[in-house]
């Protein structure tokens, strides 16, 4: 990632002492902790190359760090339409606007819902709301044990406005799942002031977003803590929105999304030495063995990359002990009937020291370097969540070029000149700009695979997070059309995208004087010439977009990943599907 930095099952690769021996083969056990009640072992890796990939293998436990196997948590979902007084339970929590929040001269709730509620507790609710100057605003909530419901404590939770329904349900969510850990609750039920004006579709959408909202504020990571808890929370009904087959089908689509999510954030949490390029191949090839029926894996090793030209991805990987792995799921629908081909494209740098240009001074997040390969994250975790899903009539290729940037006497160095798969050279002026490198040979293959459209995701740019922030990915495209499409599945997610011009004009500051082009042009414009470089790589009849997700990847409160962009890139498939 170029001058600044840049989400299931659970991971634990436990490598016998055996490994490094001289045998003629290594073995590696790739072990993984249930979610949602799947447990599986992947088959054995084996390797032509036995003392190389013994060094890999022995990276994968560097410190002797190996992930603990946490038993996920299990939530049961119910769309339930019964009288909030009757619920009985631990937690019943209330989404409420600020509007929703209004009283009369004499103090008491004109929402329906709450009036009811505060009748029931003889006033004690508008009381309490008043004393902890709770007004609905996003972000508050306060959790009351009051007697004189079913449920053992009640709980308001601020939605704010609502100019962001999405969001804000899914904050809903989070928030009541917090007050539930806190609580030691087991069940919970969760409903929203108002409902009434919602239709048949945005109560679908609102319970889906409510249930990821519970199912991501529930999970913690603890595999590399040598203490974790239970989570406590076993079931959440979501009141007053409706019953049925369809709700069923989204809340099983929402456990389906969070999968994907938790997936993506564990990869991105996982440290460098333990998630090296063979291991993040290794959770490819599981995932396609998991979905056998609709996926299918291909991992290109040095040799292979070679064959097909790849000088700027393999330029980037060549200072590293651990080879580079080239990552290809395809995904197809199990109809077999294919209208529209597809490809997710993730930069997949496991750690990126910047190499001979290395990262440091204050701020340069070396130390978070581990997230570099979150794009990958993103299409993986869309791949696992698709391959449950499994939507008709679309073909997704999943393409990382997984690898480290590091350094050595065998890396490249600043002013080397690489040429990718395309022809194209390159004159290399920043050895940390190496992300761009590999998606080069990445979005060529991409379009090799005869796909009508490409989105690329990557941690790309300091720039990026400079121009927009932490919690803001940007999207460049010449393709109004896809522009659209992509933004619009955001919409439903809750992620935030924004789109960023394509200034042609700024190439100009990309010229070589000995080769195609320079990898960098320099601070200013730093994500748009990002952008316009990878454009060289993609056919003119292929619509692409690139997303640097840079600053949402990771949460510096949390001190954790995010999972960001797997729901927007379920939905876009899923909008691309029959």
């Amino acid at each position: 990632m170029a001058a600044i930095r840049v989400s299931s099952l659970t991971l634990l690769a436990s490598t016998s002492a055996s490994s490094f021996s001289s045998s003629s083969s290594v073995f590696t056990k790739l072990q993984f902790g249930p979610i949602w009640g799947i447990s599986l072992t992947a088959a054995p890796l084996y390797s032509k190359r036995t003392r190389r990939m013994a060094h890999s293998i022995a990276r994968a436990t560097l410190g002797l760090t190996q992930p603990n196997q946490i038993e996920a948590a299990k939530i049961s979902f119910a769309a339930k339409e019964i009288d909030l007084i009757e619920w009985k339970g631990d937690i019943l929590a209330v989404g409420v606007t600020e509007k929703d929040m209004a009283k009369d001269e004499n103090s008491k709730f004109k929402n329906f819902t709450l009036q009811k509620l505060d009748s029931q507790l003889g006033g004690s609710l508008s009381e309490a709301s008043t004393e902890e100057d709770f007004n609905g605003k996003a972000g508050q909530s306060t959790i009351l044990r009051l007697p004189g419901l079913g449920s053992k404590r009640v709980g308001l939770v601020g939605l704010g406005s609502a100019a962001d329904p999405m969001a804000s349900y899914r904050s809903l969510g989070e928030a009541v799942a917090a007050a539930a850990k806190s609580a030691l609750a087991s069940n919970i039920a969760i409903t929203l002031a108002s409902s009434e004006g919602l239709s048949t579709e945005a109560k679908l959408s609102t319970a889906s977003a409510i249930a990821t909202g519970a199912v991501l504020g529930t999970y913690e990571d603890n595999r590399f803590k040598s203490e974790s808890k239970k989570p406590s929370l076993k079931s959440v009904d979501i009141l007053g929105l409706g019953t049925g087959s369809e709700i069923e089908k989204k809340l099983k689509y929402a456990e389906d999304v969070c999968a994907g999510i938790i997936f993506g954030k564990e990869l991105v949490n996982a440290p460098a030495n333990v998630l090296t390029p063979a291991v993040l191949a290794e959770e490819s090839k599981r995932i396609a063995s998991l979905y056998s029926d609709v996926l299918s894996a291909t991992i290109l090793d040095v040799e292979q990359c070679k064959e097909l030209k790849m000088g700027s991805y393999l330029a980037v990987a060549a200072a590293s002990a651990n080879p580079p792995h080239f990552i290809h799921l395809c995904y197809k629908p199990p109809g077999g009937e294919v209208k529209t081909k597809l490809a997710l494209v993730g930069k997949g740098l496991t750690f990126d020291s910047g190499g001979y240009n290395i990262k440091t001074g204050p701020g340069c997040s070396i130390e978070l370097m581990k997230f570099d390969m979150g794009g990958s994250a993103a299409v993986l975790g869309a791949a696992k969540a698709l391959g449950q899903i499994k939507p008709a009539g679309v073909e997704v290729h999943f393409i990382v070029a997984a690898c480290e940037n590091m350094i050595s006497g065998t890396g490249m160095r600043p002013g080397d000149i690489v040429t990718a798969s395309n022809g194209k050279t390159i004159e290399v002026n920043n050895t940390d700009a190496e992300g761009r490198l590999t998606l080069a040979d990445a979005l060529v293959y991409a379009c090799n695979q005869g796909v009508e459209k490409i989105v690329d995701l990557a941690t790309l740019t300091g720039a990026c997070i400079v121009a927009l922030g932490p919690s803001i990915a940007g999207v460049f495209t010449p393709s109004d059309d896809l522009a659209s499409e992509v933004l619009a599945a955001s919409e439903v997610s809750g992620e935030k995208l924004w789109r960023m011009p394509m200034e042609e004009s700024y190439w100009e500051s990309m010229k070589s004087g000995v080769a195609d082009m320079v990898n960098t042009g320099g601070r200013q414009g730093g994500a748009i010439t990002a952008a316009l470089f990878l454009k060289q790589f993609v056919d003119e009849k292929v619509q692409w977009m690139h997303i640097d997700l840079a600053g949402p990847v990771w949460n510096d409160k949390k001190k954790a990943a995010t999972g960001f962009g797997v729901s927007t890139l379920v939905e876009w498939v899923l909008k691309n599907s029959s």
